[in-house]
């Protein structure tokens, strides 16, 4: 069957990740914030954040800043958004086989609603996607099941014909039980001949 449907995931696939363990060390370390104690708020809280129940000024205000701090909220997000870099090679597929026109182009991705919508725009994803799955606008996350239902339902995509590529296998596994296609991410070279592989045809652009 050919494909219709290519999903995406952005972070570890189209760029760096948002907040995962490297970017939160990176930006504790570098305003000197003990790490135990953020660990502690951040996970009774990243699950809410994620589901958009929770914005991002509440999540610091839990996390980081319930008490005096000698830098501001400002100064911290600025530095969270500054760890995310976009992977230009895996962005210029995406922007290839949506270029194609046969194929529906999306993201599935976990992230909060304020990070999410700096890292569409930092990345240029806008002129790429169709639309964006993300789990602040869902209100659930993968690798929950109901993640994957509500993408298939809305898109009206046969997971038969679909492709999802994802850097992590338990993100993976639901929508293979689902029936889709899919591609564990460890190199834009490789998710390359992947996608062609599974019957994504595209032509990279030179230079």
């Amino acid at each position: 069957m050919s494909i219709t449907h290519v999903f995406f995931d952005i972070g570890g696939v189209l760029g760096t990740n948002g907040w995962d363990r490297e970017q939160r060390r990176h930006t504790l370390e570098h305003f000197a914030h003990d790490e135990s104690d953020f660990q502690y708020r951040h996970e009774e809280t990243v699950g809410t954040l994620e589901s958009g129940r929770l914005t991002l000024d509440e999540y610091l205000d839990i996390t980081v800043f319930g008490t005096q701090r000698h830098f501001t909220k400002e100064e911290f997000r600025a530095y969270m958004k500054a760890q995310s870099e976009p992977f230009p090679d895996s962005i210029a597929i995406a922007r290839a086989i949506a270029d194609d026109g046969r194929y529906a182009v999306f993201t599935m991705n976990n992230e909060s609603d304020e990070l999410n919508r700096h890292r569409i725009e930092h990345f240029g994803l806008c002129d790429i996607f169709d639309a964006f799955f993300s789990s602040c606008w869902l209100g659930v996350r993968k690798p929950a099941r109901a993640f994957y239902d509500r993408v298939l339902s809305i898109t009206q995509a046969d997971p038969a014909r679909s492709v999802f590529v994802d850097d992590r296998e338990q993100n993976l596994e639901p929508a293979r039980m689902l029936g889709m296609n899919v591609i564990h991410y460890m190199s834009a070279g490789q998710m390359s001949r992947e996608l062609v592989a599974a019957g994504v045809d595209f032509k990279l652009k030179e230079g």
